[in-house]
C-alpha cells in the first residue's frame, strides 16, 4: 500500500511533468529540411584532400614567408584561435595597411557558394592564393617571388612532391592554393544545431527552441538556411529598405548593374564568436544587426523579446574547434638561397 505522503508526492511530480511537457515549446521539423548537418568535410573533386595537403596546407597557413616583409600570413587575418576572424572591422596587412572589408571567419567557409563578400573567387583553393600578391594584405611581388621564396625551402619542396605526386612540377602558385585549400576544407565546427537537426531534441535548450521559432517565423531562413545556415547566396543590402553604404558589393567584381549592392549572405555559424559584422565591420552587437536585418531586408519590426529570442538560437550554432587540427605546426627553416624580408 502507498502511504498518503508517497501518493501525494507521486501526484505532485507526475501533475508537474505533464505542466512541463505542454509547456516545452515544439519545432515543426518538417521546416527544418530548410537546413542540413555539417559534414565532416567540404569535399572538392578538383582538389581531393589528403593527409600530405593538410598537413602542408596547414604550414602554409601559418607561413609568414608568404608576405613580403613576413609580418603576415593567413592565420593573421583568419585567427583560428579565435573562430576563424582577427575581430576586427576591417584587417590589417603589410606596413600596417588596412583592407577595404572586414575578413570573414575562415570556419566553414568551404561549403560556401563563392569567397571573398562580392564572390571573386570561386572557392577556398582560389580564395588563398588571393591575398598573397595583394599589395595591401601580404603584399608579395608576383606570383614567380612567391614560388623563389618557396623552392629556396628544401622542406618545402619535398612536400610539394609529396602532396602532389603525379605532378611533373608540384610547386606551382594553384598548388599553394590547392594545399591551403585542402587544410580548409576541414575547418568545420560541428554544433548543438547539428546534434537537434540529426533528431536529439535535447540538445537546444527551451529557451533556443523558442529562438529558432521566431528565427523561421521571422522569415531569417529566406536567405539563412542550408549546411551553412547562410553563404549559399547573394542578396541584396538593404532588399526592402535602402541601405546607406559607398561599397558597391558584386558589382566591383561583375561590373553588372543588377549585382549593385549585392553580396554573399554571410554563414551564421559561430556568429556569437566573430563580430563586428556586416562587409564593413560596422555593427559591434548582435542584437543590433538581428534587429537591423529584420527591418531592412524583411520589413519587420522586432520587439527587444523577440531579438533576443533570435540571438538565444544564434547560440546554439558556436561550433566545437579541434585544437589539435589548428596547433600551429613547426614550419621549416630558410634555406641558403632564401630571401630575406622586404
Amino acid at each position: 500500500m502507498i502511504r498518503p505522503s508517497s501518493l501525494l508526492i507521486t501526484l505532485l511530480f507526475g501533475t508537474t511533468a505533464a505542466v512541463m511537457a505542454a509547456e516545452e515549446p515544439q519545432v515543426n521539423r518538417a521546416i527544418l529540411g530548410m537546413f542540413q548537418p555539417i559534414s565532416d568535410v567540404a569535399d572538392n573533386s578538383q582538389n581531393p584532400v589528403t593527409q600530405e595537403k593538410v598537413d602542408l596546407g596547414r604550414m602554409l597557413y601559418y607561413e609568414t614567408r608568404l608576405s613580403k616583409d613576413r609580418s603576415v600570413s593567413c592565420n593573421t587575418c583568419h585567427d583560428l584561435a579565435s573562430f576563424g576572424d582577427d575581430g576586427a572591422p576591417v584587417s590589417t596587412g603589410i606596413d600596417g595597411q588596412k583592407g577595404g572589408r572586414s575578413a570573414p571567419t575562415v570556419y566553414n567557409a568551404a561549403i560556401h557558394i563563392a569567397q571573398f563578400w562580392d564572390g571573386r573567387a570561386a572557392d577556398v583553393e582560389a580564395q588563398a592564393i588571393g591575398p598573397i600578391t595583394n599589395p595591401i594584405e601580404m603584399g608579395m611581388p608576383d606570383e614567380a617571388y612567391v614560388l623563389k621564396v618557396l623552392n629556396s625551402i628544401p622542406e618545402y619542396v619535398e612536400r610539394f612532391k609529396k602532396s602532389f605526386p603525379n605532378q611533373e612540377n608540384p610547386l606551382n602558385y594553384k598548388n599553394v592554393g590547392n594545399a591551403i585549400g585542402a587544410f580548409e576544407r576541414k575547418l568545420l565546427t560541428p554544433s548543438p544545431f547539428d546534434t537537434f537537426l540529426k533528431g536529439d531534441d535535447k540538445a537546444l535548450t527551451n529557451e533556443q527552441k523558442v529562438g529558432l521559432n521566431t528565427f523561421i517565423s521571422t522569415g531569417c531562413i529566406t536567405c539563412h538556411n542550408g549546411m551553412g545556415i547562410g553563404g549559399h547566396l547573394y542578396q541584396k543590402l538593404g532588399l526592402v529598405k535602402p541601405w546607406e553604404t559607398k561599397d558597391a558589393g558584386r558589382f566591383e567584381h561583375t561590373k553588372n548593374e543588377a549585382d549593385k549592392g549585392f553580396f554573399k549572405v554571410p554563414s551564421l555559424r559561430n556568429i556569437t564568436e566573430t563580430g563586428p559584422y556586416l562587409h564593413d565591420g560596422s555593427m559591434e552587437s548582435l542584437d543590433e544587426i538581428v534587429a537591423k536585418m529584420a527591418e531592412y531586408q524583411l520589413g519587420r519590426e522586432l520587439s527587444d523579446e523577440d531579438v533576443k529570442s533570435i540571438v538565444s538560437f544564434l547560440g546554439s550554432l558556436k561550433g566545437e574547434i579541434d585544437e589539435e587540427f589548428i596547433k600551429q605546426p613547426k614550419l621549416p627553416a630558410d634555406g641558403p638561397d632564401t630571401p630575406a624580408a622586404e
